[in-house]
C-alpha cells in the first residue's frame, strides 16, 4: 500500500503489480501516487484516463466480403491544470514509469517541476472504486458478440435481400462495426471509476441508376449494450425500406428553389438541431465566443412550442453512457423549455472557464484526446400536435423524409441536403422531389419550428469536434418549420 508520507526520492524504488488485462481496483495505489506527485509539483488538478479498445468492422459489397478491419489499442491520457491553463499528454506505456514520464512531460509544459528528493508526496484519497462494468454485468459483453464468421454471413445475407428489393442497382453495400471500450478514470478530486462500453452499428448503402436518372439512399441502425444486436437485425424489412425509397427517388422531379414551409420527419431529421443548435450550446463554443447564445440563458431563443433535451440515459441509444469520460455519472440536461434557454452542455474545463455547471458531457474519441463538452442523446421533445395536424397546416410545401449530409458554420449557418423529399399540396403528400437543400441559420430556424407531433424517434449518428469523433444520438418527432430557404433548380 502507498505510505501516507511518501518521500519523493522513494519513487524510483516503488513497484506496483496492477492488472494488465483489465482495469480494476489494483490501479488505485499507482494512480493515487502519481496524482499526489503532480499535486506536489504544483498542479491544481490532474486526471488520468486509461483506455483499452477492441474494434472490428466488416463490409460486404455486392456478394463478397471486401473488408474486415480489426483494431486493438491501449493507452492513457493525462490532463493537468494550473489555474485556468491546462495541457494534455498521452502515452501507450501503462507501466508506472511510463505514466510517470508522461506526467513529467505534462508538468514541464506548464512550467512545473518535480519536487525535491526530500519532499513529501501527499496521498490522494480516491473514492471507493465505482465500477459500472461489474455492477451492470458488462464483463460478458465482448465474448457474447457476433464472431467474424457470423458478421460476414449476416452481411452477405442482408446484401442478397437488398438485391431482391431494389431495381437498377449500380452498387449495394452492407456494413457493420463493433466498438468495445474499457475505461478507467482517476483524478485528484477523488474520482476513481471504471466502465465498459459496447457500441454497434449496421446498415445499407444503395446506389441506383437508369440512364440519366440517379439516386443514392442509405440507412443505418445503432445500439449500445446488446451483444446480440447484429443477430436481431431485421435486414429484410430494412432492405424493403431502402429499396422502396430508391425506387421513388430515382425518377423524382427536381425541386424548385424558394421559401417553403416544410415538414421534417422524425429520427434522423434531428441532425439539423444537433448541428445548427446543439453545438452552439456546448461550453467550448462559449469559451471561443462563437455562439450567438452565449449570454442568452433564461431568454427566449426558440418558438414557444419547442423543448429540447440532451441526456445519456435512453435505453440502447447511440449516445447513452453510464458516466462521461471525466468519470461523472450521466444525467438528463434540459436545454430549451418552451423556447427558453435553460442550460448549456458542459465538461469540467468548460464549467471552470464559463461558470456553467457540469452536465456529465465530457467526452472524447480516445485516450489521444482531452475531453471536451460534447452532446450525447440530443433531441427535440414531443409536442401536442398530431402528424395529420402538421400536414393539414401546409398548403404548399415540402416533406423532408430523409436527410443527407451537410455543413454548419462556426456560428450556426447551415445547409443540409435532403435525400428523400416529397411535395405537399393542400395538406397531402404528392410527388417525390430530389435535389433539395435546406439553408438557414440556427437563430432563425429555432423560431420557425411551430408544431411538433408526438412520435419522437431517435437515430444513431457520429459527431466530430475538438475531442475527436464520438457516438451520438439525434432525434425529434415530426415537426413543422413555418418557413425556410430551399435550394434546388
Amino acid at each position: 500500500m502507498t505510505a501516507t508520507l511518501l518521500i519523493s526520492k522513494e519513487l524510483p524504488q516503488l513497484s506496483y503489480q496492477s492488472s494488465r488485462d483489465r482495469f480494476d481496483a489494483s490501479w488505485q495505489d499507482p494512480l493515487s501516487t502519481l496524482l499526489g506527485l503532480g499535486r506536489a509539483a504544483g498542479a491544481d488538478f490532474l486526471e488520468f484516463f486509461l483506455e483499452r479498445v477492441n474494434y472490428i468492422s466488416c463490409l460486404a459489397e455486392e456478394d463478397a466480403i471486401t473488408s474486415i478491419s480489426p483494431r486493438l489499442s491501449t493507452g492513457a491520457g493525462i490532463r493537468i491544470f494550473k489555474g485556468k491553463a491546462d495541457c494534455y499528454v498521452s502515452t501507450n506505456d501503462l507501466s508506472f514509469q511510463g505514466l510517470k514520464t508522461a506526467l513529467e512531460k505534462g508538468l514541464s509544459i506548464l512550467g512545473l517541476t518535480l519536487p525535491s528528493p526530500n519532499a513529501y508526496i501527499p496521498e490522494i484519497n480516491l473514492e471507493l472504486f465505482r465500477d459500472y462494468a461489474a455492477t451492470k454485468d458488462k464483463e460478458v459483453w465482448l465474448p457474447q458478440c457476433s464472431s467474424i464468421e457470423e458478421m460476414g454471413h449476416t452481411l452477405l445475407q442482408a446484401n442478397g435481400k437488398l438485391a431482391q428489393k431494389a431495381n437498377h442497382i449500380q452498387s449495394r453495400r452492407a456494413m457493420y462495426f463493433r466498438d468495445w471500450q474499457e475505461v478507467l478514470i482517476a483524478a485528484s478530486d477523488g474520482t476513481f471509476a471504471r466502465d465498459i462500453r459496447l457500441t454497434q452499428s449496421v446498415g445499407y448503402s444503395l446506389f441506383c441508376a437508369d440512364g440519366d436518372h440517379r439516386t443514392s439512399i442509405g440507412k443505418r441502425f445503432g445500439d449500445t449494450s446488446d451483444p446480440s444486436f447484429l443477430r436481431q437485425w431485421d435486414y429484410e424489412t430494412a432492405a424493403e425500406g431502402v429499396g422502396e425509397s430508391a425506387g421513388k427517388m430515382l425518377y423524382a422531379d427536381f425541386v424548385e428553389s424558394g421559401n417553403y414551409p416544410i415538414i421534417m420527419a422524425n429520427e434522423f431529421g434531428g441532425v439539423i438541431f444537433h448541428e445548427a443548435c446543439g453545438h452552439l450550446l456546448e461550453t467550448t463554443q462559449i469559451e471561443h465566443k462563437t455562439t450567438p447564445f452565449m449570454d442568452k440563458k433564461g431568454e427566449k431563443i426558440a418558438h414557444e412550442n419547442l423543448t429540447a433535451w440532451d441526456e445519456g440515459r435512453s435505453d440502447k441509444a447511440f449516445g447513452t453512457i453510464d458516466m462521461d469520460d471525466e468519470g461523472m455519472p450521466t444525467q438528463r440536461t434540459l436545454l430549451i423549455e418552451n423556447g427558453i434557454l435553460k442550460n448549456f452542455i458542459a465538461d469540467r474545463t468548460g464549467s471552470m472557464r464559463t461558470g456553467h455547471p457540469r452536465t456529465g458531457s465530457g467526452r472524447r474519441q480516445s485516450y489521444a484526446y482531452a475531453a471536451a463538452s460534447r452532446m450525447r442523446n440530443t433531441y427535440i421533445a414531443p409536442g401536442n400536435s398530431s402528424i395529420d395536424d402538421l400536414f393539414a397546416s401546409v398548403d404548399k410545401g415540402i416533406y423532408c423524409k430523409q436527410m443527407g449530409g451537410g455543413s454548419v458554420g462556426a456560428t450556426g449557418e447551415f445547409n443540409f441536403s435532403v435525400s428523400e423529399a416529397y411535395l405537399i399540396e393542400n395538406g397531402e403528400v404528392t410527388k417525390p422531389l430530389k435535389g433539395a437543400t435546406l439553408i438557414g441559420t440556427a437563430k432563425d430556424i429555432m423560431n420557425e419550428i411551430s408544431m411538433c407531433s408526438q412520435d419522437l424517434g431517435l437515430a444513431p449518428g457520429f459527431c466530430g469536434s475538438v475531442s475527436g469523433s464520438i457516438y451520438v444520438t439525434v432525434g425529434q418527432p415530426h415537426l413543422k418549420v413555418d418557413k425556410i430557404t430551399v435550394g434546388g433548380r
